[in-house]
């Protein structure tokens, strides 16, 4: 229980990944029974463990070992691998659901990770994504460098040019969503990162309403964080 407790309030008390893990899950569907789900750089589990939870065989891939050991305490934790996001262990056509939660601008190489979650999806199956944009990073150059440099961010990402490589592996988008879409909310975003890290990101959690009302008055066109889901054809 306390390890569930723990988990929770890592990845849910979070101005950014209650909402933006909680839009994939429902994209993910909210009765998954039988269906293989793959959360690709999915840390200790957690969110794969929320697909487990509505009936999903889910499994979480990650590189880090001591995470993985730390998912293994989860009430609901699912299917554990030690192993690359470039390099997925899994036969080709063999997952209905790949999910990834801001992983991708992590990878050295990221079209080839969105190559490989294509491979392993089955004809039909989904991926749901979420990456860093940081569409208006030009302005606060101190902070993306801040940022970058806190969290090895490699690449960003807009729904654009996500459609572009995934087009290119044989999947179609079929929905996108920014989130911290305004210029205020990008920079709160970019100054939490820089000075809060992952704290920061818990303490204002009590901003996601607002945040969210924020994101509902502009354009769904850039922000700090794509979301996107897209199918095999």
């Amino acid at each position: 229980m306390l390890t569930d407790a723990v988990a929770f309030a890592g990845h849910q008390i979070h101005v950014c990944r209650y909402r933006e893990a909680g839009a994939l899950l429902r994209w993910l569907g909210r009765d998954l029974t039988g269906q293989v789900v793959l959360d690709v750089a999915g840390g200790d589990g957690y969110w794969a463990a929320q697909a487990r939870r509505r009936g999903a065989r889910a499994v979480s891939l990650d590189m880090a070992r001591h995470k993985l050991r730390r998912g293994q305490r989860l009430a609901h934790a699912p299917a554990l691998v030690e192993g690359d996001a470039l390099r997925l262990p899994f036969a080709d056509a063999s997952v209905d659901r790949v999910m990834s939660i801001c992983a991708l601008e992590h990878f050295a190489d990221g079209p080839a990770a969105l190559r490989e979650m294509a491979r392993v999806l089955r004809p039909g199956g989904e991926l749901v994504l979420s990456a860093d944009c940081l569409s208006r990073a030009g302005e606060w150059p101190h902070l993306f460098d801040a940022h970058r440099r806190r969290y090895h961010v490699r690449r960003t990402y807009t729904h654009e040019t996500l459609r572009t490589l995934l087009d290119g592996c044989g999947l179609d988008v079929l929905e996108h969503r920014y989130q911290f879409r305004s210029r205020t909310a990008e920079r709160l975003y970019l100054t939490l990162s820089a000075y809060g890290g992952r704290a920061g990101f818990n303490a204002a959690a009590p901003l996601i309403p607002l945040v969210a009302l924020d994101d509902r008055r502009h354009p769904n066109t850039r922000g700090s964080i794509v979301l996107l889901r897209a199918r095999r054809r």
